[in-house]
């Protein structure tokens, strides 16, 4: 009997045969928030330096918010230990209104690593639905290229910021500003002062810091 190409059973790519990966992490959205920074996902636990979001003692992410809020890049690292200081970062965010997730909900590791380039997104994050839970948020910020194309698919007639700045986001439940930040991994090509001044704008602008 002839089989058509019709009922040939479709055989599996490679990415599809790698194991799906589900966040680890709940949304942290602390009550009065009004920025959520969403990144791309986190990197494989063996990097974790903390159980919380930017986990990877090599990603600046909480060295950029402690220059700008501190006035210095290592008021969240214990440096001796080689960790970031877990509740001192949670209590910073909670007191100045930063919630934090990611865009993917599910993803697979097609490098087996934590390059934002070969993570292909299984389950994006409904954005819409978390915007809800927190409903004081009014900014919202992608923090590298991956996170932002992740977040615009959501939201179609977003126009695209460039790196530091800001549009509105297209959703008609509220008005909500979509901010464009350079990645805090060490891999994106800026110095870290350069990039706070980035995260600096917008924080200033959206009254988590003086």
């Amino acid at each position: 009997m002839t089989v058509s190409l019709s009922q040939t059973p479709k055989q599996p790519t490679e990415a599809q045969t790698l194991p799906v990966e589900r966040h680890p992490l709940a949304p942290f959205l602390p009550t009065g928030a009004r920025l959520l920074v969403l990144g791309s996902f986190p990197p494989p636990r063996a990097r974790w330096s903390m159980d919380f979001f930017y986990p990877n003692f090599i990603n600046d992410f909480w060295r950029i918010v402690g220059l700008v809020a501190l006035g210095n890049a290592m008021a969240f690292v214990d440096g001796e230990r080689k960790r970031f200081r877990e509740a001192e970062v949670k209590a910073w965010a909670t007191a100045h209104g930063l919630a934090l997730f990611d865009t993917a909900t599910a993803v697979r590791r097609l490098g087996g690593n934590a390059s934002d380039a070969l993570l292909d997104v299984v389950e994006p994050t409904n954005v819409a639905a978390l915007l809800r839970r927190a409903p004081t948020v009014n900014a919202v910020c992608a923090t590298g290229g991956k996170s932002l194309a992740t977040l615009l698919a959501q939201f179609p007639g977003t126009a695209t910021p460039t790196i530091g700045t800001c549009t509105p986001l297209a959703w008609a439940e509220r008005p909500v500003r979509l901010w464009r930040m350079p990645s805090s991994s060490r891999a994106y090509p800026l110095r870290l002062d350069r990039k706070a001044e980035h995260y600096a704008a917008m924080l200033r602008r959206e009254g988590l810091v003086e």
